[in-house]
C-alpha cells in the first residue's frame, strides 16, 4: 500500500487520456459532444461532471479513504450540501465552538428555511449527548479541531454512539486534513472541508468538498450536487489539485513550526491562555495522540492585555500577516472577534471563550527562527 505522499502524486483518476499530459489539463467546456442519443459519453455537462474536477475529486476521495468526493464552490457550500440530506424539522447536535460561518448557517439560515433545531454541546461528554438525543435527531456535526480554540472530539466514540442510534455523522476536517486524521476510518459517515485552507495551501482559491465511504450516501450527495449546482470551477479544481501535490511537505513543515511556536508561547509572560492540542499539558493531549498525527498547524492564544495591546501586536508583526482564512504557506494572524466569528454577538463569543484578546495564529512554512523572533518582538509590551 502506497504511503500518503506517494498517493498525493499518483492516485486518483488523474490520467489525461487525450494527450498523456503529466498533469491534468484545465477543461473549461460546459458541454461535451455525444455520439448518439443512445450512446452516452463519460462527460455530458460540466455541472454534472468535469474532467478537471473529477481528477481532483478522485484524489480527495483516495486520501480520505472514501469512495466518493464532490468539490464545491466553497466550504460553506459543502456544509449546505450535507445539510440538504436531512428532512425538514430535523434535530442536529453540533460540537460547541463551531466555526462562525457554520454557526451562521445553523442559526441564521436553516432554522428559518428548514425548521432544523441545533444543540451545541461538548461531544466528548457522551452522557450529555445521549440526553440530547431526540426522535428527530438526524445528524451529529463534528468539528475537530474547532476554530479557533482547537477543541478536539473523540471521533471514534461519538461516531459509534451515532451508529447505535442510526444518526448521520459529518466531520469538518478542515483544520486537520487527511494528512493529520482520517474521520472516515474512525467511523464518520461524511467528511466536509474547506479546500481554501490547507488543501489548496496557497491562499489563491475558494472551495470546499464533501467525501463519503458509503455508496448510498454518495448517490444522494451526487444527485444533490447536480441539483443544487454549487460546484467548484475547473480553475479552482486545478489549483486545489496542484496544491494537494505538496500537502505532505507543507503540513510536515507547518505542524513542526506550530509545535515550536506553541512550546515557545506556553510560558510567555504576556500570554494568558494558549490552545494547542499537541502540548502535553493540554487537557485533550491524549485524544490528539490517539487520532491525530500532530497537534496541527494552528496555535491560538489569549494575551494578557486589552484590545489596544492586540492592535499594537498586530502592527508590530512582520511575518504574520493579518488576514481572513488560514492554511496558506504564509503565516497569518486572525482576530477572531472581528473576523472569523464576527457573525456572533459578543455574548455568544464570550460564551464560547472567544474574547477581544483572542488571536489565532496560522503557522506557515517560513524559517522557524524568523517566526519566533517576530512573535517575541511583537509580544514585548
Amino acid at each position: 500500500m502506497a504511503k500518503f505522499s506517494t498517493i498525493l502524486i499518483h492516485e486518483g483518476k488523474q490520467l489525461d487520456k487525450a494527450n498523456n499530459a503529466i498533469f491534468p489539463t484545465i477543461t473549461t467546456a460546459s458541454s461535451f459532444i455525444q455520439q448518439n442519443v443512445d450512446i452516452n459519453g463519460e462527460y455530458s455537462y460540466s455541472r454534472i461532471k468535469n474532467p478537471t474536477r473529477y481528477a481532483y475529486e478522485t484524489l480527495l476521495a483516495d486520501i480520505e479513504k472514501g469512495i466518493y468526493a464532490t468539490a464545491t464552490a466553497s466550504g460553506v457550500a459543502a456544509t449546505l450540501l450535507v445539510l440538504n440530506l436531512l428532512p425538514k424539522n430535523s434535530h442536529i447536535i453540533a460540537m460547541r465552538g463551531v466555526y462562525g460561518g457554520t454557526y451562521r448557517i445553523f442559526e441564521k439560515l436553516i432554522k428559518e428555511t428548514s425548521g432544523h433545531k441545533v444543540d451545541y454541546i461538548d461531544l466528548n461528554n457522551l452522557q450529555l449527548v445521549k440526553e440530547h438525543l431526540h426522535n428527530n435527531t438526524r445528524l451529529i456535526w463534528i468539528e475537530s479541531p474547532t476554530n479557533p480554540l482547537l477543541e478536539l472530539v473523540d471521533i471514534g466514540k461519538i461516531c459509534q454512539l451515532a451508529k447505535e442510534n442510526n444518526i448521520l455523522t459529518c466531520v469538518d476536517n478542515t483544520f486537520a486534513t487527511a494528512w493529520n486524521q482520517k474521520p472516515l476510518v474512525l467511523g464518520a459517515d461524511i467528511v466536509m472541508l474547506s479546500s481554501s485552507k490547507y488543501i489548496g495551501g496557497h491562499s489563491d482559491l475558494i472551495g470546499g468538498a464533501v467525501i463519503t465511504n458509503q455508496s448510498t450516501i454518495a448517490d444522494k450527495i451526487d444527485v444533490l450536487k447536480t441539483t443544487i449546482g454549487a460546484i467548484a470551477s475547473p480553475f479552482d479544481a486545478y489549483l486545489a489539485l496542484r496544491g494537494l501535490k505538496t500537502l505532505d511537505l507543507r503540513m510536515t513543515r507547518q505542524c513542526a513550526n506550530a509545535l515550536a511556536i506553541a512550546e515557545f508561547l506556553n510560558n510567555h509572560r504576556n500570554i494568558k491562555n494558549i490552545y494547542y492540542p499537541g502540548l502535553p499539558d493540554n487537557p485533550q493531549y491524549s485524544i490528539c495522540q490517539t487520532q491525530m498525527k500532530t497537534g496541527g498547524a494552528v496555535v491560538t492564544i489569549n494575551i494578557n492585555g486589552n484590545r489596544e495591546n492586540v492592535k499594537n501586536i498586530i502592527d508590530k508583526l512582520q511575518y504574520f500577516v493579518l488576514a481572513e482564512s488560514l492554511g496558506g504557506v504564509e503565516s497569518m494572524v486572525n482576530h477572531s472577534a472581528t473576523m472569523s466569528h464576527s457573525a456572533m454577538t459578543e455574548e455568544e463569543r464570550v460564551k464560547m471563550g472567544i474574547y477581544d484578546t483572542t488571536l489565532r495564529l496560522s503557522v506557515g512554512i517560513e524559517d522557524i527562527d524568523d517566526l519566533l523572533n517576530d512573535l517575541e518582538q511583537a509580544l514585548n509590551f
